[in-house]
């Protein structure tokens, strides 16, 4: 995307699938109406498209859109850019016409964009092969997995020629503020960021997470240098003598770092890490069972399965079966 004097209004499509992220959904479309208010002429307008006439966020609240996919949408209301808001259950929208909708407007040269995890949705229908995108942290290795043609990149948002893909949650309103940076200049888009008490405008690489110690409200740094080490270290795990070695401690200390941080060991604290990353990988993918547990440092598939079950309180195999719909697809969770 490149900057452009705006000499036309630009035409946004938000693409509201059944459970979507209104947090997102709001913080995408908001900055558009500010930026029309302060430039006094009307830079975007924007089309809410949806399944049907009316579609519910994540949060129960239903809105009445302009464009339900029972009915052809008019050439004149394919939009410039068209952007996919999903949330909790993308796979729900395989059975649904968003497809063809999104092919359709990639033929006529729309720029296609996805919101949390409707980057699932561009990648399901092939419209990200070859292209750097993200998605919400909590999916970024099952979408890893999925879309092995995807660059997957762990940041807020991800512009790359004619795509727009960003994490969800307030990630979108950096992303549109970028946009409308390059559409109308630096300073209408600080002026929109300012209207929303928006310190700054963060950068498309800026991480998704919390850095260590602002995570887990730990300020001993040799603490925060063994987690980094044990979430950089999953699928082949350091030894506890290792992990002490590189952070400068003993073992002892680092037994007690983890008792006074966490109340547990630093092996247990390990353990958890891992399942955590497994459970994401189990439910919200279609990796076999058994990769899943080399994958996450676990020697042999029953030891990776009783730690599940003690962890999550049911199988590997019990928790996939829950988190399949009727679509034969994983669904996302959160």
């Amino acid at each position: 995307m490149e900057a452009t004097a705006m000499a036309e209004t630009r035409h946004v499509g938000f693409l509201l699938l059944p459970k979507f992220s209104m947090l997102a959904f709001t913080s995408a479309v908001e900055p558009l109406r500010v930026a029309n208010r302060l430039a006094d002429r009307p830079l975007y307008r924007w089309t809410m498209i949806a399944p049907a006439a009316t579609v519910s966020a994540s949060n129960g609240m239903r809105l009445l859109v302009d464009h339900g996919l029972d009915r052809p949408l008019p050439d004149v209301e394919v939009p410039d850019l068209l952007i996919v808001c999903a949330g909790f259950d993308p796979a729900e929208a395989r059975g649904l016409p968003v497809t063809a909708l999104l092919r359709r407007a990639e033929r006529r040269g729309a720029i296609l964009g996805a919101i949390d995890t409707g980057s699932f949705i561009l990648g399901w229908a092939g419209l990200l092969d070859g292209y750097e995108a993200t998605v919400h942290w909590e999916c970024l290795d099952s979408f890893r997995e999925q879309f092995p043609q995807v660059s997957v990149q762990p940041c807020l948002f991800e512009i790359d020629r004619r795509r727009m893909t960003c994490a969800g949650g307030t990630a979108a309103l950096d992303m549109m503020l970028h946009m409308i940076r390059l559409d109308a200049g630096y300073r209408l888009a600080t002026a929109v960021s300012e209207q929303f008490i928006h310190a700054g405008i963060r950068d498309s690489h800026t991480d998704q997470r919390l850095s260590i110690p602002s995570r887990y409200g730990i300020a001993h740094p040799k603490l925060a240098r063994v987690i980094r080490l044990m979430e950089e270290h999953l699928e082949e795990p350091l030894s506890l003598d290792g992990l002490a070695l590189r952070a400068g401690l003993s073992l002892r200390q680092l037994e007690r770092l983890f008792q006074g941080g966490f109340g547990q060991s630093p092996q247990r604290y390990y353990v958890a890490l891992r399942l955590q990353r497994a459970r994401s990988l189990v439910r919200y993918s279609t990796q076999p069972l058994a990769e899943i547990a080399v994958a996450c440092g676990f020697q042999s598939y029953e030891h990776f399965s009783r730690s599940y079950r003690r962890s999550a309180g049911l199988s590997p195999q019990q928790d996939r079966l829950t988190a399949y719909r009727a679509t034969d697809g994983p669904t996302i969770s959160r």
